[in-house]
């Protein structure tokens, strides 16, 4: 009698277009623009609506050329991955080592903002022991290895969509008390000539891109949709263009209500304060609470990254194994990982401002985002595999203006962002240059090691 082999298990496609939609939603969060509403308004002079839009415009390109290369390369939704296979390991080892300041300043940003909005709540508190208390939050549940589930993400979504969605009834129904009509449709959000200033749209846009970072999250689900090479790209797109007029229509709102940015006494909590004028006490404390929360969920998502990370590089004896690649026996858990990537978020909190860690975090951001279009062109429109099908438009044009949208956004980074940036590239260059030659092989770290969103 003859015996057969079952068929080793695989992942089934059983997600659809608006199964990722909601879960590229999830990964961008509905409110992803209250955060920075308030330093995007100082940086744009007054035009944070402009700069969401022009942000949108950079990041949909790059969506388009993240959901192609999904189609290539199926079982791996990561710019490692993407870079790699388009241009080389090496070249893709200098981008996720870029892309590594995106995962290591994510718990910072969010420690730092969590507690400047616990601040607002209860001012008397320091600001060192607040900060603490958020860093020490998320270092605990990455210690015990705890993960919120899918379920408690859909009831934070659902809790955010809701006080937002109260929000927008106020903030009409504010306006058009005050200011009828005329208040609800003006062109000032979108051109004031007193403030109007390219440079610092240039900035602003620059901060806005943040609203936008998690959409490459629906990338990593390619292996289990139905239709891939249509709905990964599609959905891609769709969040981008979702987030960014949502976003914009939040910011157009806000700014109708406070239409002066320089009376902005706390820029970095500033939407409290908007919501205080057209809510009431009520209002501003449940902003308050919803900012927390999800500042806490998307800093632990950020640590637990950065944990991953360094285990990886550990793992793979890039850094010290001892160190970096030890697990915890009764956890199974990168315990040494946790601690330093904890203290370092703490330090951070403690030297660094909101706004320039948020800086850093786009700069690894966006120079995996400009390599992603560079791969793309690369791919689609020169390689062998794509002779005779090659279409200009999509697979030279679009992922090259996304390309020049990022870097123009990319420029407009603070000088000092950029310096420090380079340098942590060019670090990460030389120490895998002399990495190889005493290892005597190429170094080669998987970078798609990146747990769950929360």
């Amino acid at each position: 009698m003859e015996t057969t082999t079952p068929a080793p298990p695989k992942l089934k496609r059983v997600l659809g277009l608006w199964d990722l939609v909601y879960y590229g939603v999830i990964l961008t969060s509905p409110i992803a623009v209250v955060p920075m509403f308030g330093e995007a308004q100082v940086l744009s002079r007054g035009h944070a609506v402009i700069t969401l839009l022009a942000a949108m415009v950079a990041m949909t390109a790059a969506a388009v050329s993240f959901g192609r290369m999904a189609t290539v390369y199926p079982s791996a939704g990561s710019v490692y991955t993407y870079v790699s296979r388009g241009f080389n390991s090496q070249i893709g080892f200098a981008v996720g080592w870029a892309m590594f300041l995106e995962y290591l300043f994510q718990p910072l940003q969010n420690s730092l903002y969590a507690a400047l909005t616990i601040q607002r709540l209860v001012p008397h508190v320091p600001f060192a022991l607040l900060s603490a208390v958020a860093i020490g939050f998320m270092t605990c549940l990455c210690w015990f290895g705890i993960r919120t589930t899918a379920r408690a993400n859909e009831i934070l979504l659902a809790f955010m969509s809701i006080v937002m969605v109260v929000f927008l009834g106020e903030a009409l129904w504010y306006i058009f008390a005050h200011q009828h009509w005329h208040g609800l449709i003006s062109s000032q959000p979108l051109y004031d000539p007193r403030t109007f200033s390219v440079r610092a749209i240039a900035a602003g846009t620059a901060l806005a891109a943040t609203t936008y970072i998690g959409f490459d999250g629906v990338s990593i689900l390619a292996e289990e949709v139905e239709n891939p090479r249509r709905n990964v790209l599609l959905a891609s797109v769709l969040v981008c263009v979702f987030t960014g007029l949502f976003a914009a229509f939040q910011v157009y709102l806000a700014q109708r209500v406070w239409p002066d940015y320089r009376t902005l006494a706390n820029p970095e909590t500033a939407f409290m304060d908007v919501a205080k004028v057209v809510g009431g006490y009520p209002l501003f404390v449940a902003f308050g609470v919803v900012l927390l929360v999800s500042s806490l969920a998307c800093g632990l998502a950020g640590l637990l990254g950065a944990v991953r990370l360094l285990y990886g590089m550990g793992r793979d004896n890039v850094l010290p194994r001892k160190i970096f690649g030890h697990l915890d026996a009764a956890r199974g858990n990168p315990s040494y990982n946790v601690i330093i990537a904890g203290v370092l978020a703490y330090l951070g909190t403690l030297t660094l401002g909101w706004e320039r860690s948020v800086e850093i975090l786009n700069y690894g951001a966006l120079v995996a985002f400009m390599a992603v279009n560079l791969a793309a062109v690369r791919y689609f429109g020169f390689s062998p595999e794509m002779r005779g099908k090659r279409n200009l438009l999509v697979d030279v044009i679009v992922p090259g203006l996304g390309f020049l949208f990022c870097l123009v956004i990319f420029l407009g980074l603070q000088s000092s962002t950029l310096v420090a940036g380079t340098v942590w590239v060019l670090a990460g260059a030389l120490y895998v240059i002399l990495k190889t030659k005493a290892l005597g092989q190429p170094v080669v770290v998987d970078f798609a090691v990146t747990p769950d969103k929360d």
